[in-house]
């Protein structure tokens, strides 16, 4: 196995690369998309896709006739694939990438990584391992946006850095918790899942609020403090909260909600002693607001992070997003995942939207703002249905 690894390695790599996708439907077919851009680019080529059902003629269009199997390790042998994009359900994550670790072939890894430290470090040390390359899908740290705010940080623009808040208001139905056999679970026969709002989809708050504090690795938390509640039925939280003691002196405390009355933009909130940065990270949009000055709006641009991967890997260009610099996220996740389970919140906190098949909980998307814009937990900000005995607190330490 050695020797495969070495030969792939030293071999030189040049472009379009050859791409299997594992997972191509539900949030894959984003990634069949971008493919189908980069490949109209010359950067890349679709060589095969592992899904249990193939895709038809009419989802893959101009992409050709790629070599499709349910069998990952088989498909990476027979297509000579040199990148393997990995969508597929959470718990699946680390087997999959440490299959085509072990042949050589270098990963974009779909956020979250794992759905436990300890899986998470049983990839990332077994990549680390064989020697390839991997890339963990948080897009909204390819934005140029984030330079952009440490610079602003790094100067003093808005003072002393003080902390960050993240906010997270969405709406989901309730067939979104019914879309695989994994959503909206904790676990699934006995194995971790953690498809909560603050794990999987507005996990890119979590990562984006640790990212512009710097404070991206395992040993930069300390201590995490969790608020998780539901008001679907389901065993994942919808509703949850989490404050994030980091090395670097600052909390990061970011607040979710699949239960919002209006949907809105997610994003995170810098404080410094003298102003702030608001980061609307799927917009890359960014606005500047500080003492004697008038507000200053920017827009900025993105990085794919697959088209990233490849310039790594062809010219040497950094690569954005390695799996330690996701390690702090992972204690984040971990304590959500050790927390005891979401706490159904009763029946008067919530209403049901029959026209929209979802639930609703009055005030929330208030509430999460309260929190980004005072760094407090929902209890502490007089949440009826967040009493204080509700919070977990674990040390990292």
């Amino acid at each position: 196995m050695t020797g495969r690894i070495i030969d792939a390695m030293s071999a030189p790599l040049s472009t379009p690369l050859p791409v299997v996708l594992a997972g191509a439907r539900g949030h894959g077919r984003w990634h069949v998309e971008n493919i189908r851009r980069l490949q109209k680019k010359g950067i890349v080529r679709l060589a095969g896709v592992c899904e249990l059902t193939p895709l038809t003629e009419e989802e893959l269009g101009d992409l050709g006739a790629p070599e499709q199997s349910a069998d990952f390790g088989a498909l990476l042998d027979s297509t000579g694939a040199r990148i393997a994009v990995i969508c597929t359900p959470i718990p699946t994550h680390t087997d999959l990438a440490l299959t085509a670790a072990e042949r050589g072939v270098h990963l974009l890894l779909e956020k979250p990584p794992a759905p436990s430290y300890a899986e998470f470090r049983r990839m990332a040390d077994g990549v680390a391992a064989a020697g390839v390359v991997c890339q963990i899908g948080f897009q909204s740290l390819g934005s140029h946006a984030l330079p952009a705010v440490r610079e602003l940080i790094d100067r003093g623009a808005i003072g002393r850095l003080v902390g960050l808040g993240g906010a997270g208001a969405w709406v989901r139905d309730e067939d979104y918790f019914r879309r695989a056999p994994w959503a909206g679970k904790r676990r699934l026969n006995g194995v971790d899942v953690i498809d909560g709002a603050l794990t999987n989809p507005l996990a890119h708050a979590v990562a984006t609020a640790l990212a512009l504090g710097g404070s991206t690795r395992a040993e930069d938390v300390t201590g995490i403090e969790t608020e998780l509640l539901r008001a679907n039925a389901i065993e994942s939280d919808d509703t949850s909260c989490v404050r994030i003691t980091t090395a670097q002196g600052h909390p990061v405390t970011v607040a979710a909600t699949l239960c919002a009355e209006e949907a809105d933009e997610p994003y995170v909130l810098v404080h410094g002693s003298t102003g702030r940065i608001t980061f609307w990270y799927k917009q890359d949009r960014v606005l500047l607001q500080r003492a004697g000055h008038g507000p200053q709006e920017s827009d900025h641009g993105r990085t794919d992070l697959l088209e990233n991967l490849v310039a790594h890997l062809t010219t040497g260009a950094d690569l954005l997003v390695p799996p330690d610099e996701t390690g702090a996220f992972m204690k984040v996740v971990e304590a959500i995942r050790t927390a005891p389970d979401p706490a159904p919140l009763p029946d008067t906190a919530w209403r049901r939207i029959p026209e929209e098949n979802r639930r609703v909980v009055p005030g929330i998307d208030g509430l999460v703002a309260a929190a980004a814009d005072t760094l407090s937990l929902y209890s502490e900000l007089g949440a009826p249905w967040a009493p204080e005995h509700l919070s977990n607190e674990v040390s990292t330490r």
